[in-house]
């Protein structure tokens, strides 16, 4: 179930701290951009941390924007990376990959953003969840939020209700940060391992 986790590499945030969370919990993880190695992974991360233009415009460079989707084995989305598997997002009016079904909006102006802390999620429902507690505390760092939809797993709200996390098939997203959520963010990475 630990091998041949691998995070994809695009240039766009902190993948580090992802990378030692998996190794925490015994995953063997390899960090890259290549096609190849990632098509033939057990299991992709896709984190994600900055503006979704550039995000994507490297996804697009590389090739990946194209190999994501087709992807067949467990993919989880982090924070941009959830919201570039969305629709589109109205951060730089950018195209997303289109796996879930929804779009990405920036949060009302009478709202304090970034969205930044901790906050609880509710309905949670999926594999994901296993052995997490309904209002469980996890890690957000924010702006924009990806609407809720047939697709979301969970919700949180801060001034409106939003998709905490995506399922769909799969592919599987969390805006929160899994590696910075003590226990409950370990306990859905590796619910999200042994997928």
């Amino acid at each position: 179930m630990m091998d041949n986790v691998v995070i994809i590499d695009y240039g766009a945030g902190n993948v580090k701290s992802v990378e030692f969370a998996l190794r925490r919990l015994g995953a063997n993880v390899l960090l890259t951009s290549d096609k190849e190695t990632i098509v033939n992974a057990s299991k992709v991360v896709f984190p994600g941390v900055g503006h979704a233009r550039p995000a994507m415009s490297s996804l697009k460079a590389s090739g990946l924007d194209l190999i994501i989707p087709e992807l067949k084995v467990p993919v989880l989305g982090i924070c941009l990376g959830m919201q570039l598997m969305c629709i589109r997002t109205e951060e730089g009016t950018t195209k997303g990959l289109g796996i879930f079904d929804t779009s990405v909006k920036k949060f009302p102006a009478a709202a304090k953003i970034p969205h930044m802390g901790w906050n609880t999620f509710q309905r949670l429902r999926g594999a994901l969840f296993e052995g997490i507690e309904e209002g469980a505390y996890c890690y957000f760092v924010h702006s924009y939020y990806a609407e809720t939809c047939n697709m979301t797993s969970s919700t949180c709200d801060y001034i409106l209700p939003f998709s905490a996390t995506l399922e769909r098939d799969n592919f599987y997203g969390c805006q929160f940060h899994p590696e910075k959520s003590g226990a409950v963010g370990e306990q859905l990475l590796l619910n999200f391992l042994k997928l």
